[in-house]
């Protein structure tokens, strides 16, 4: 039996926009509240987490991720709204693409037989 492997990203004109580290990124950040914390729980050093969504944020048409600096309560990251949404329509087409492939592997594997 064969299996088909994949891996989904989405590029704009100047490359990567979203994959599935970049997405991971996100959601640690809002599960985080932080990108250096984000970063951490990723085993990721802060500058590349710093480098990537800064890639994200300029290959898009909104941003994905605020940075508010410190103050009383100190500062902290966030994923906007947008940012949200992106990463459920990624979810969704990465799930779409999954759903796609095993139908497709199933029938691969059919006439293996």
């Amino acid at each position: 039996m064969y299996q088909i492997k994949s891996r989904i990203w989405l590029e704009g004109e100047n490359g990567i926009f979203l994959g599935e580290g970049r997405i991971q990124l996100l959601k640690a950040i809002e599960t985080e509240g932080s990108l250096s914390k984000a970063a951490k729980s990723l085993n990721m050093s802060y500058k590349k987490a710093w480098n990537l969504i800064d890639a994200i944020n300029k290959a898009s048409v909104k941003p994905l991720v605020i940075k508010s600096t410190g103050g009383a309560g100190g500062g902290g990251t966030c994923v906007t709204e947008y940012g949200k949404l992106k990463i459920v329509q990624f979810e969704t087409l990465k799930k779409n693409c999954w759903e796609f492939m095993e139908s497709q592997n199933k029938l691969f594997n059919n006439y293996n037989e």
